[in-house]
């Protein structure tokens, strides 16, 4: 699909990761021919920037992905399973962010950094990796590579903007009114108020009392290792942030590796940057990793209950590198571009 410029279609426009879309879209340079910019029926013919300009937002409708070489879906897994054949028939490359099509057979499941091949095995439709899922595997595939991973364990600290616009504001509108001793709004998005509060729960549970959000990092990371039976437990939890996630991971390897070789080997790996001098404060942060398109690590150190395993702390955006640079980065390698780090 090597050719000097695409038309490009995001749907999900008006929400927080298709904002984002735009930004890295133009930050790195993507050749965009011409971009179409999709949305329901309740948000068609708002204006967008674009590159200095305004763009119409159109309905997302079966009919309308023509003429598009990429179509960028960010809009709830519904309306990709609805619309994203449609777009693929009419001859578009779809990269979805939703959990639509993630753990489906026939559909590749790609982070670049870690299994870039697996896009080009594509069927017309490419999944985009659940948001914790893509960094904890950024930063652990370079250690599989050395040392192999028997098991992960993690516990997430989940922002509120991974839940979206409308969540964003609860959290913001609750904390003025907590700081200006008034009334808070009732939670409408939350099942709890988050503002000033953790809430043990992303997403719906299962029968055995895990979240939707605790497995599709199980299954996710099984499918992208390509390590059906590898074990992995986690613990996802919202706080109060407004973006950006951040993980605490156990990872117990086939044989032993020193912090300091973590440190060289992730160091060298695409996508990472190491921030790990915890004696002087240097660690990384929700705050200073917003913005930014690396998966960054820190506070890593031998498990002493364990002398094959690791801690570490990994923190990345959830907007860019969690969705969507990860997807610009999968139509940059179809594209016959060089995925950047940068």
């Amino acid at each position: 699909m090597k050719r000097s410029s695409f038309r490009v279609g995001i749907v999900g426009a008006t929400g927080a990761v298709g904002a984002r879309m735009r930004e890295v879209l133009e930050e790195r340079g993507f050749p965009v021919e011409e971009l179409t910019l999709f949305a329901t029926g309740k948000s068609a013919g708002r204006k967008l920037p674009w590159k200095g300009a305004e763009l119409t937002v159109r309905e997302a409708t079966p009919d309308g992905f023509g003429g598009l070489d990429f179509v960028l879906f960010s809009a709830g897994a519904d309306i990709s399973r609805q619309l994203s054949p449609h777009a693929a028939r009419a001859g578009a490359v779809v990269i979805d962010n939703s959990n639509g099509f993630r753990m489906d057979p026939q559909v590749p499941l790609v982070v670049p950094e870690v299994n870039g091949r697996r896009a080009f095995e594509h069927r017309g439709i490419i999944a985009n990796p659940n948001c914790s899922t893509i960094q904890m595997v950024v930063a652990l595939w370079p250690l599989h590579q050395r040392a192999r991973i028997r098991r992960i364990v993690v516990s997430t600290y989940q922002s509120v903007s991974g839940t979206g616009l409308e969540a964003m504001d609860e959290m913001q509108a609750q904390s003025r009114a907590r700081l200006a001793d008034e009334p808070e709004p009732p939670p409408r998005v939350y099942p709890h108020p988050i503002a000033f509060n953790c809430l043990p729960q992303v997403d719906l549970f299962d029968s055995d009392g895990n979240s939707l959000e605790e497995m599709k990092m199980v299954n996710e990371t099984r499918k992208i290792f390509e390590l059906p039976g590898l074990p992995v437990t986690a613990t996802c939890v919202r706080v109060p942030v407004l973006i950006s996630h951040s993980e605490a991971v156990n990872v117990e390897l086939e044989e032993p590796l020193s912090p300091e070789e973590a440190r060289r080997i992730l160091s060298a790996s695409p996508g990472v940057v190491v921030q790990d001098d915890p004696a002087n404060g240097v660690y990384p942060l929700a705050r200073s990793a917003t913005g930014a398109d690396h998966v960054f690590v820190g506070r890593i150190r031998r498990d002493t209950s364990c002398d094959r395993a690791l801690n570490l702390w990994i923190v990345s955006d959830n907007l860019r590198k969690g969705a969507a640079t990860n997807a610009i980065q999968i139509a940059e390698l179809l594209g016959g571009g060089v995925v950047s780090s940068e």
